[in-house]
């Protein structure tokens, strides 16, 4: 009989026939017989409220606060193990479930909400983790709320936000906002919801803000001549020591100056370039970087387990960083290893169908492409596919051209190659991009905040390089980036995206100041 109890078939077939109920519960003025044994099986609750809370020979038990299709919900689930969760019963269930301590059913709901994620219900959702405490959905909220601010702070719920959460929200160096005045604006529209009400918030919610990693035209055009900043003193005066630190941080040439002030604290970025490999000084590395767009600024990330290797091709797939192929100036690899971005481990994987430097690889549909690239004789045509649930590759249909050392992106629906040419889909014509402010070949290249693209090391025809440039594309303009500290060429980019430990593969924000110190130091020396 035992075993038979943990059997939902059997379970439910007590349900049907009403057989040996020995139970009533009551919710409202509907009576559901039960059997007291099964729902012992599936909550603590219920153990103590038939044996601990009540005489043995009551029968009928009232239970509070739920509606009895919420009940009939979590009385199915103690029969059968499966419950029905919907967009219109999700949260009442949640309650109700959390109170009888059905945790099974408090676990189901909480994976569908972080399945419905989105920018008008994130906050709503995330308030709703301080009565039934989950912090893994809290966390999953959060997030969201945080990677996607810039379309929930125009939704009605964050209209709704008490003043604390607001600026635990604001003041949180993993807010994603690609310019401070977002974060600004959504200020202003909190306040003008209730300003009478809100407007006495005003400076203690502006200090949340980066005003000093603002434009100096943004500021003047649209912070200075609000009515908000001239009525209060303490926001004004934040204001004018925001403009004073954009001009000294102008004026000194270092994106990092004055960073002991809050108001130029730069957030953390929502993806890191990395920069893997190359030749560098006459010999093959195996060294990683990390530019963290935000600061302006390069962290070595080097892991010395890794073999050093140029000529390569790089992908980002399920949280791993692979290296495949390339060429040490003796052999042309197929081997193929990853590296976990969590852990900082690496790992050997299965190697490629074929030898290949100058390789192209992409990422479709959770599966990584290697195309064309040289073997050490010829140019190749082959293109092979990996699925790393299976950890093998497989050819594929071959390209219509042998190919190798192709290397293009993507930007704003165009394919951008590296001959300063972009590709318009839409009109089916190729037009020039302003050209590079250095020339240079065997560089790397990639997207980073969906508008910029960086060009990474290269050959100038003199040496290797660790200049970097970026591209705006809706300036048509090329604007030097933060200097990689390594000289390389031959060397493979890519972009990673939130990371959960993010904070590893960029600079510390309170080590800021004092490695901007040490830059001017070794400047003047």
């Amino acid at each position: 009989m035992h075993n038979l109890m943990h059997q939902p078939v059997y379970r439910l077939n007590w349900m049907i026939s009403g057989q040996f109920c020995d139970a009533v519960i009551k919710v409202e003025d509907v009576e559901f017989e039960i059997h007291k044994v099964i729902l012992c099986k599936c909550s603590p609750y219920f153990l103590a409220l038939f044996q601990r809370w009540s005489s043995s020979n009551k029968k009928v038990f009232v239970i509070p606060g739920m509606s009895p299709d919420i009940m009939r919900l979590i009385i199915d689930f103690a029969y059968t193990s499966s419950v029905s969760v919907t967009e219109e019963n999700v949260q009442e269930l949640l309650m109700a479930a959390d109170q009888l301590n059905v945790m099974d059913v408090v676990q189901t709901c909480c994976d569908f909400l972080g399945e419905q994620l989105r920018a008008d219900n994130c906050i709503s959702i995330f308030q709703l983790t301080d009565i039934v405490l989950s912090a893994e959905l809290q966390h999953r909220a959060y997030r969201y709320m945080a990677d996607h601010f810039e379309e929930v702070a125009y939704h009605d719920e964050f209209l709704q936000l008490p003043l604390q959460q607001l600026i635990d929200i604001l003041e949180r160096d993993d807010l994603n906002v690609r310019n401070e005045s977002v974060a600004f604006e959504a200020v202003l529209r909190w306040i003008d919801h209730v300003p009478g009400e809100r407007k006495a918030h005003v400076a203690v919610l502006l200090s949340k803000v980066r005003l000093a990693l603002m434009s100096m035209d943004y500021m003047r055009l649209k912070v200075l001549p609000n009515e908000l900043m001239k009525t209060n003193t303490e926001s004004a005066t934040m204001v004018w020591d925001a403009l004073k630190s954009i001009s000294h941080i102008r004026t000194s040439n270092s994106s990092v100056a004055q960073l002991r002030n809050p108001l130029a604290r730069p957030r953390l970025p929502n993806a890191i370039l990395l920069a893997i490999g190359g030749w560098s000084g006459g010999h093959r590395t195996n060294g990683i970087e990390a530019y963290d767009v935000r600061a302006n600024y390069w962290i070595n990330v080097t892991n010395n387990c890794e073999w050093p290797r140029a000529y390569h091709g790089t992908a980002v797939l399920n949280g791993s960083l692979y290296c495949i192929g390339g060429f040490d100036r003796a052999e042309h690899f197929n081997s193929v290893h990853r590296f976990d971005l969590s852990t900082r481990f690496w790992h050997e994987a299965a190697s490629m169908c074929h030898r290949r430097c100058y390789v192209s690889v992409t990422v479709l549909d959770e599966c990584i492409y290697a195309l064309g690239g040289f073997d050490g004789r010829t140019r190749l045509s082959t293109a092979e596919r990996y699925r790393p649930e299976a950890n093998q590759w497989s050819l594929i249909a071959p390209m219509q051209e042998q190919r190798s050392d192709a290397s293009s992106t993507t930007l704003h629906n165009r394919v951008v190659s590296t001959h300063e040419t972009a590709y318009d889909p839409e009109n089916n014509s190729w037009h020039e991009v302003s050209p590079m402010l250095t020339p240079r070949s065997n560089f790397g290249i990639e997207v980073l905040d969906d508008r910029l693209f960086f060009v990474v090391g290269g050959f100038n025809g003199f040496t290797t390089s660790f200049k970097v440039e970026c591209y705006d594309a809706t300036t048509d303009e090329w604007t030097e980036a933060c200097d990689m500290d390594m000289f390389r060429s031959a060397l493979s980019c890519c972009v990673v995206s939130r990371l959960p430990n993010m904070a590893e593969y960029v600079v510390s924000r309170d080590a800021l100041p004092f490695l901007n110190e040490d830059a001017n130091s070794d400047k003047q020396s």
